[in-house]
């Protein structure tokens, strides 16, 4: 008894050592307040009769494509959130770390194990320098033991520290796969759906031009104009013709891709049809900080999660290069016979104490600590890596949204431009001023500024969903609902 006091008084004095390595220490945001050089826009110029005004250091709503106010996109983001095998594994794997966090701290605790062994041996005296006779007897050993490794220097504390951070890395994974899976599907029904206008104007326009060869083939038969008009505009058939089947194939890829993403297979799964009318452009739009933005983004929070875990693989590392102790004892019970075997004459024990001192390991262990500490600063310019390219796709992101505006603008006022146009000659050709064929240009240079219409107001949207991406997605606002 007064050796098991002994150690377990050098226990308590052993597991309150120290923790080698150095502590994590959060790297600092960024101290800039904007992310663009020179003024960052507050709202963009109005097109369409819209505009978008940026709210700086505003919420960001968790479920932020409800702003486009749009049931079908609502519905096809809860359903991939349900199926999409990507978002599936990556909540796998976070499981996986917080159960390999809770293995790793079991090292804690006492390590307890029972055993029993049925064993038929002969033995001889020989070995003992006896002359006896050698004998045949049967064993039986019933024993359980405990073991305690102290942590005196911090290695498993480090370690499991490491653990950890693997933990919050794969937690920021998961919702940087979250983010993806919802922009990609916004992104991928507004693709469809400016695809469905563009195919549509296109088959006008391409009647349109059919039906103005048809008229100059008779003014050709005619003698009233030369062929080769005919052939010009046959040429400008077959360009315009040529451009449709590629907005066809890109409308099937976009229905195939997001039937993958909501975990469908494409043959058996039709997307819902939305048209660009069905979208709400949002007309606020938040702005995070950027020293916010480096506690948000599931990117940045995932490099920082791999700098903590480097930094506490410095600690195992220098631990390694110090001693390391253990406490262990067992008890149990061996006889003969089954019968003998839980007689109090056939109880055995043993406890004891070890340590283990590295003395020479051909600089193995310094050059471990020297490559963790190098690994720890590679992780580190990572981070800073990570966090620049996320202020630069902010700011590309506004100037996107600006220059967006812009050119809605423009393409606003070609419409508008093309639509007079065509109204006024329409009314000189009732008027018999203007003949069919001039009608008929007119209508095809309406229908083209339509198409460039349709990109652009796509390209608006496209740019509105990049930003809420580009800011984290809102996740840390769960809960609240988009206004």
């Amino acid at each position: 008894m007064k050796t098991l006091a002994v150690l377990c008084a050098a226990a308590l004095f052993l597991t309150a050592g120290c923790t080698l390595g150095p502590d994590f220490v959060r790297p600092e945001p960024p101290k800039a307040e904007r992310y663009t050089y020179g003024p960052q826009p507050s709202a963009t110029a109005r097109a369409a009769g819209r505009s978008q005004e940026f709210r700086q250091g505003a919420r960001v709503a968790a479920r932020w494509w409800g702003l486009f106010k749009s049931p079908k996109v609502d519905a096809v983001v809860r359903e991939a959130i349900v199926n999409s095998p990507g978002l599936l594994a990556a909540q796998a794997g976070l499981r996986q770390s917080q159960e390999l966090l809770r293995a790793g701290e079991g090292v804690f605790y006492p390590q307890a194990d029972a055993g029993f062994d049925a064993t038929r041996q002969k033995f001889s005296q020989a070995r003992f320098g006896g002359k006896a006779a050698s004998s045949i007897f049967n064993l039986y050993t019933l024993s359980a033991t405990v073991s305690y490794a102290l942590d005196v220097f911090g290695g498993e504390r480090r370690r499991v520290e490491g653990l950890g951070a693997q933990v919050d890395y794969q937690r920021y994974i998961m919702l940087g796969t979250y983010l993806s899976l919802s922009g990609n599907i916004i992104n991928t029904m507004i693709a469809q759906a400016a695809y469905r206008e563009e195919i549509r104007a296109t088959g006008h326009l391409i009647d349109l031009e059919k039906e103005q060869i048809s008229i100059t083939e008779a003014q050709a038969e005619a003698g009233t104009v030369p062929y080769s008009n005919v052939l010009s505009l046959q040429s400008q058939l077959a360009a315009i013709e040529a451009a449709l089947p590629p907005l066809k194939q890109k409308l099937s890829q976009a229905n195939h891709l997001l039937a993958v993403l909501t975990g469908r297979e494409p043959a058996q799964w039709r997307p819902p049809e939305i048209a660009l009318a069905d979208l709400t452009l949002p007309a606020e739009l938040p702005v995070s900080l950027p020293s916010d933005l480096a506690r948000q983004r599931p990117d940045i929070l995932a490099s920082e999660a791999q700098v903590h875990a480097a930094s506490a693989n410095i600690g195992v590392a220098t631990a390694a290069m110090f001693p390391s102790f253990a406490l262990n004892g067992s008890y149990g019970l061996e006889s003969t016979s089954i019968g003998n075997l839980f007689k109090s004459t056939s109880s055995i024990w043993s406890l004891g104490a070890g340590v283990t001192a590295p003395l020479f390991h051909g600089g193995t262990l310094s050059a471990e600590r020297r490559a963790a500490i190098e690994a720890c600063n590679q992780s580190l310019q990572n981070y800073r890596q990570t966090v620049l390219g996320a202020l630069a796709q902010v700011a590309d992101t506004l100037r996107g949204l600006e220059h967006d505006a812009q050119a809605l603008n423009a393409q606003s006022k070609a419409v508008s431009a093309a639509e007079e146009a065509l109204r006024l000659i329409q009314a000189n050709y009732q008027a018999g001023t203007v003949n069919y064929l001039q009608v008929l240009t007119a209508d095809g240079l309406y229908y083209q500024a339509k198409i460039s219409y349709i990109q652009a107001q796509a390209q608006w949207l496209q740019d509105t969903v990049a930003l809420f991406a580009a800011l984290g997605g809102g996740w840390w606002n769960e809960g609240e609902k988009a206004r």
